[in-house]
């Protein structure tokens, strides 16, 4: 099963999307990150129609890729810097949701304990 709980980053740059898994680690390593179990790395064309994401499992690699029908991914790189995510974060991205405008529904607490 996948797990990509630990660390998410977006690269800080539009990606070519033709690159496969070694193009793509390739530029994990560029950006000085050690790829680890658990982390995720996500790229994004340059149209934010498309992305990428790319996870590191025990035995391997997995890409994930997903194209929108319409519009696109709602994200900034005016930083110019990797962006950190987290789990929920990606799921409203990858959703079309603007991740930085929502928040994370508040737990609910019952009253009585039965």
């Amino acid at each position: 099963m996948l797990d990509i709980s630990n660390q998410i980053f977006v690269y800080a740059s539009f990606v070519d999307m033709r690159k496969s898994i070694n193009g793509l680690c390739i530029l994990t390593t560029l950006s000085k990150h050690t790829f680890e179990c658990g982390k995720a790395f996500v790229f994004f064309n340059k149209s934010m129609d498309k992305v990428k994401i790319l996870a590191k499992e025990n035995n391997g690699f997995v890409l994930l890729y997903k194209r929108l029908d319409e519009g696109k991914f709602k994200i900034s790189f005016a930083s110019k810097t990797e962006i950190l995510l987290t789990p929920q974060q990606l799921r409203y991205l990858l959703d079309g949701l603007d991740y930085m405008k929502l928040t994370l529904p508040k737990r609910h607490l019952p009253k009585h304990y039965f």
